[in-house]
C-alpha cells in the first residue's frame, strides 16, 4: 500500500501538476476527503470533486478535520419556533418576535419565555414582560436562548443568570437529521403509529398515572399531526413509545420511553425509525429532538440513529 492509498477515507491536502507554462511546471493544492482509485484518486472538496491522476501528485498529507460550521441564527431561530409550535402551551402570546409561555409548570420548555429576535420594546421592558407574564400564570420567570446567540448575550448581561436547579441540567441539545436516513433492525415487537394515545400509551409514559388537563393539552393536539408509537411484545404488553408530530417538513420526536426489561436490545432505535417513517408519509423530510447535555444514553441512541447536534440552549432567570 502506497502512501495515497494509506490516506483514503482522511481530509488530506493534496498538491499535483496541473500543467506547464513558459516550460516551468505549475501546481494546485485540494483540501478534502480522499478516495483512491487504481489510477486516479478524488478529493472531495468543498467547491466540488477534484480528479486527479496519480501521476500528477506531487505531494500529499493528512490534515486535521475542517471545523465544523456553526448554524446561522435564523437557522437556529427556525427550528425553536418549529419546536415550540410542536409542544404547544395553553398560554402563549408574541411579543414581538418573542413567545411568552404557560402551561401550568409543566415543563420547562412550555413554560419558559422564547427570546428570538427582537421584542419589539426595549430589553428592560421585555424583561419586565417575561415576569408579569409569569406573575400572572403562577409559574416563575424564565427565559430560554439559544446558547451563544445574541439573544443569549442580551438577557445575560441584563443580570439574568443559567437555572442551575433546573432538572435538564446547564443546557439542552437541539439534535437534526434527514428522515430518509434512519432505519432500524427489526425486533420481537410490534409498533403501532396511531394518531391519539391510548390508556396504555398514558400508562408507560407518565409510570401508571393520568395525563393532566395541561398534559393532555400539550401532548395530544388532537389535529392530526402527532402519533402515539406504541411498541407492544408477544404478550402484548406495552414496552415502548415515543411521540412524533409533523411540523412544516419536521418530524419532532419527544417523550421516548423504554421499560427496562426491553433495553438495548433495539427497542429505541426501532421507535425512533417508526415514527421517521410516518412522518415522511406526511411530507416531513428532517427530524428535530431536544434532549438534555447530561442524559448520555438518550443521546447515544440519538448518535446511533444518525442525529446530530444543531445547536443548544439554556435556561435564563432572574438573579436572586
Amino acid at each position: 500500500m502506497d502512501l495515497l492509498d494509506s490516506l483514503a477515507g482522511r481530509r488530506v491536502s493534496l498538491r499535483h501538476r496541473v500543467g506547464d507554462r513558459d516550460g516551468r511546471p505549475l501546481f494546485s493544492d485540494a483540501v478534502g476527503e480522499l478516495t483512491t482509485g487504481p489510477d486516479a484518486v478524488t478529493v472531495a472538496t468543498r467547491r466540488g470533486p477534484v480528479q486527479v491522476a496519480r501521476a500528477a501528485v506531487v505531494a500529499v498529507r493528512a490534515v486535521p478535520p475542517a471545523p465544523p460550521r456553526r448554524a446561522s441564527w435564523g437557522a437556529v431561530a427556525h427550528l425553536e419556533e418549529l419546536c415550540a409550535d410542536a409542544w404547544p402551551s395553553p398560554a402563549d402570546e408574541r411579543l414581538g418576535a418573542w413567545r411568552l409561555r404557560a402551561a401550568g409548570g409543566y415543563t420547562a420548555r412550555a413554560n419558559a419565555a422564547l427570546a428570538l429576535g427582537d421584542p419589539g420594546v426595549p430589553l428592560p421592558a421585555a424583561l419586565d414582560a417575561v415576569r408579569a407574564f409569569a406573575a400572572a400564570h403562577g409559574i416563575p420567570p424564565r427565559v430560554t436562548v439559544p446558547t451563544g446567540s445574541p439573544w443569549d448575550t442580551a438577557v445575560s448581561g441584563a443580570g439574568w443568570v443559567l437555572d442551575v436547579g433546573h432538572p435538564a441540567g446547564a443546557e439542552v441539545a437541539v439534535l437534526v437529521t434527514e428522515l430518509a436516513g434512519v432505519t432500524a433492525a427489526d425486533g420481537p415487537w410490534t409498533i403501532t403509529t396511531p394518531d391519539r394515545p391510548d390508556d396504555d400509551w398514558w400508562a408507560l409514559g407518565l409510570r401508571g398515572g393520568r395525563p393532566s388537563p395541561v398534559q393532555r393539552h400539550v401532548l395530544d393536539p388532537d389535529d392530526g399531526s402527532t402519533a402515539f408509537v406504541l411498541a407492544r411484545d408477544a404478550a402484548g404488553a406495552a414496552v415502548g413509545q415515543v411521540r412524533a408530530t409533523v411540523v412544516q417538513d419536521h418530524l419532532h420526536l419527544s417523550w421516548l420511553e423504554v421499560v427496562p426489561a426491553a433495553r438495548r436490545r433495539g427497542l429505541g432505535a426501532a421507535l425512533v425509525a417508526a415514527a421517521a417513517g410516518w412522518a415522511r408519509t406526511r411530507g416531513a423530510r428532517f427530524g428535530v429532538l431536544q434532549v438534555a447535555l447530561h442524559n448520555t444514553g438518550a443521546r447515544a441512541l440519538y448518535a446511533g440513529t444518525g442525529w446530530t447536534e444543531h445547536h443548544r440552549y439554556r435556561y435564563l432567570v432572574p438573579p436572586a
